[in-house]
């Protein structure tokens, strides 16, 4: 075969490759959501939000994989195997208990979190500013906790016992409750923790009046849906219990008052770790941010049916007062 016939030979089989390369779509990313909660939270609203804001369109040029536990931690195995077996590219979560899961099943695939409490001290990340295969935002703030009781110290005349609900098994808890013990010392207050059982929560009610209780705190845990926040907010009145929760969600459902990171913008923020790691980046290379927005909500309806009067100095704070 002559040069001129061979070469005229490989431009032709060259062009026949890259029309072929042409024809097919690229492939679309596809991006897991795997979490406890029995749906989609203000920080799942806030991720897509975010997906949007940088130019995703879902269906178009990305593809959203969500799977919810129903507040279910046995079934966060066969869900994150789901999504494995979809071949997602990065998998997001804000439960703290879905990243050992995924990484029992897969050691190597990027993972993004919104708003996790201890990604340190639960063993996510190797530290924040080199986290290894998992980034992206933690919910974590020194002081955040304890900041509640203050908030109920200064709402609350002669506060001396105040009642944590709290989820034992969610692994935060332990660092979240251990903040609460500083500050309660300082402000000399007694605290009674009680277990939460969703098939227990009279109970629990139950002795809180028994030990006086003047307030309730409620951690915030995967399981908290919003029928279950509206049942501790309902016996909460029923007993004219100030509670301050760290979701603003529960002041919507009769809660008193909420302090804590501003989570639409925790799932907005994961969303930039997804589009760099999209691009190309290294979650190792990408530090792990902590919230710098916070957020005081306080009802004054709920305030009035438990006859509370909120001092004009913390109502003067609040970035958000519902009447």
């Amino acid at each position: 075969m002559s040069k001129k016939v061979f070469l005229g030979a490989f431009v032709f089989l060259l062009s026949l490759n890259s029309g072929t390369e042409a024809q097919q779509p690229n492939r679309i990313p596809r991006i897991g959501i795997l979490a406890l909660s029995p749906g989609p939270t203000v920080s799942t609203v806030g991720f897509l939000q975010g997906l949007r804001d940088l130019g995703y369109a879902e269906g178009k040029n990305i593809i959203i994989e969500s799977r919810y536990a129903a507040g279910n931690q046995d079934r966060l195995t066969d869900l994150a195997a789901e999504l494995l077996r979809l071949k997602v590219d990065i998998i997001v979560s804000g439960t703290t208990e879905a990243f050992p899961t995924v990484r029992r099943l897969n050691a190597t695939i990027p993972m993004v979190m919104w708003g996790v409490s201890d990604p340190i001290g639960t063993g996510i990340v190797d530290n924040l500013a080199h986290p290894g295969n998992t980034t992206g935002m933690s919910s974590y703030a020194t002081e955040v906790a304890g900041k509640r009781l203050e908030i109920l110290n200064e709402v609350i005349p002669r506060l001396t016992r105040v009642a944590v609900l709290a989820y034992q098994n969610h692994p935060p808890t332990a660092l979240l409750f251990k903040e609460t013990e500083v500050a309660a010392k300082l402000l000399k207050i007694r605290l009674q923790t009680l277990e939460i059982d969703p098939h227990g929560l009279e109970g629990a009610f139950d002795a809180m009046a028994r030990e006086r209780a003047g307030a309730l705190i409620v951690q915030q845990a995967a399981l908290f849906d919003a029928s279950f926040q509206k049942r501790v907010a309902d016996l909460a009145m029923k007993q004219r219990l100030p509670t301050i929760h760290e979701s603003n969600e529960f002041v919507g459902l009769g809660g008193l008052m909420s302090y804590g990171p501003l989570r639409f913008e925790l799932g907005r923020r994961a969303a930039i770790f997804v589009d760099k790691i999209l691009k190309g980046a290294k979650p190792a290379d990408l530090p792990v941010e902590q919230p710098t927005k916070f957020e005081l909500v306080i009802s004054l309806k709920t305030a009035n049916q438990i006859g509370l009067s909120i001092p004009p100095n913390v109502l003067a704070r609040a970035d958000k007062v519902i009447k």
